[in-house]
């Protein structure tokens, strides 16, 4: 009986911790449905509407919303092909070939990654301004970068050292140039970790907040950026950065969902040696 009341009570403290860990998403939604008459004065009685939506896609409050959700596509998608293109050889050469000094490389690159924004993003801005990469594209996936490859080559190097040499030196046995072994071989291996890597490097350039902030004005503006232009003004939108929010996850989780087959198993790859 014991037994079962403290397994009652884990139920319970499980299911609180729930329902507090999804409060604000279900407040966002509340908010992102109401009309603006109704936004202060009432809490959940309310006559839900999705005016917010339509407003934030239809940019009818003059915030050209749209453009920013292609912006951060953009660049997001491009940082994460660049750094997949940079970061798979870089990752594979770091898991097969060690020499005097390649932990304090790698180690150097993974610190571009822990390294606080703020420290770089003045240098960065004056750097920008003089090559003329402020408010661009080129510009915006170039500094992400420093987000997205250290995790791509750290993540993948993990999974190419788990994978026997034998069967590369087989491939090289048979035949086969490095860089055949490389891409026939050693790199089908690590689809499930490329994809759930790719995954997270999206995430993370997705979210980034610092950096279109301080290098973006208005033409590479991105969601994180655009959505708080709601709150300018004498009186705060605060349904309309709700919905804009809410847009914003979109991308992401629907990712997540299409490749979460990968996602799993790249996750685990690699968990237990043999």
């Amino acid at each position: 009986m014991k037994k079962r009341v403290l397994g009652w009570l884990a139920d319970a403290a499980l299911v609180l911790y729930f329902v507090f860990a999804l409060f604000p998403i279900a407040w966002m939604v509340i908010l992102s449905l109401k009309p603006a008459d109704q936004l202060f004065s009432t809490y959940f009685s309310f006559s839900p509407t999705l005016d917010g939506y339509r407003t934030v896609l239809g940019d009818s409050e003059g915030i050209p919303f749209v453009r920013f959700f292609v912006n951060s596509l953009v660049v997001s998608v491009g940082a994460v092909v660049l750094s997949l293109v940079v970061g798979l050889p870089a990752a594979y050469a770091s898991a097969r070939w060690r020499f005097r000094g390649s932990e304090n490389l790698m180690f150097t690159l993974l610190s571009f990654r822990f390294a606080p924004e703020l420290t770089v993003i003045i240098p960065l801005f004056v750097l920008y301004q003089k090559l003329g990469l402020f408010d661009t594209y080129v510009g915006m996936v170039w500094v992400l970068q420093l987000v997205t490859l250290p995790l791509i080559v750290w993540i993948m190097r993990s999974y190419f050292a788990d994978l026997t040499p034998e069967l590369e030196q087989a491939a090289l046995l048979d035949g086969y140039t490095r860089k055949q072994a490389f891409f026939k071989v050693a790199l089908p291996l690590v689809k499930p970790g490329i994809a759930a890597v790719s995954l997270l490097a999206f995430i993370f350039a997705w979210n980034n907040f610092v950096f279109p902030l301080i290098l973006t004005s208005n033409e590479a503006q991105t969601v994180t950026v655009g959505a708080l232009s709601f709150l300018g003004g004498d009186r705060p939108k605060y349904n309309l950065t709700a919905a804009a929010a809410l847009v914003s996850v979109v991308p992401p989780l629907l990712l997540a969902l299409t490749i979460q087959r990968y996602l799993v198993r790249g996750l685990s790859f690699g968990a237990v040696k043999s």
